[in-house]
């Protein structure tokens, strides 16, 4: 958001006015940590990639539920929310998650949503990347 505010300076009848301007820009930044590693999980999960399988996702993930990521995959970034559903972010082609290993920011949409094919994952590195699709991740069922 950017505010613009035109400012009139009390000045004596005998001196011309002055004017001034002030500018106020206001800029949010979400961080997202990635998950520590050693922490008991709140529930039994599968934190391999290949316990996992792959279901169609959303299009977009409210970034109030998101609390905490993780990388599995070179092209892809985890995200554990705070229903403790998975949700697994494709990074658009070219784009390495490693970039990502100590989190990133996201600069939230009017919306409040994360959205594939519009917001992109920055990195502290400098590197941003753009998010191609999101997939829902079920754990895989133990053959009996």
């Amino acid at each position: 958001m950017f505010y613009s505010i035109l400012l009139l300076l009390n000045a004596p009848a005998a001196q011309p006015v002055q004017w001034a301007q002030l500018s106020i820009e206001q800029r949010i930044i979400i961080r997202v940590p990635m998950a520590k590693k050693g922490r008991a999980p709140a529930r039994s999960v599968p934190e391999a990639r290949n316990e996992w399988k792959e279901k169609k996702g959303p299009r977009c993930i409210a970034l109030r539920s998101i609390r905490s990521a993780n990388i599995v995959m070179d092209n892809a970034i985890d995200l554990l929310l705070a229903d403790n559903h998975r949700y697994r972010a494709r990074l658009v082609r070219g784009c390495r998650s490693t970039s990502f290993y100590s989190g990133f920011y996201v600069e939230p949409d009017e919306d409040g949503s994360l959205c594939s094919g519009r917001d992109e994952l920055q990195a502290r590195s400098g590197a941003s990347c753009g998010i191609d699709s999101f997939r829902r991740l079920e754990p895989v069922e133990p053959d009996d």
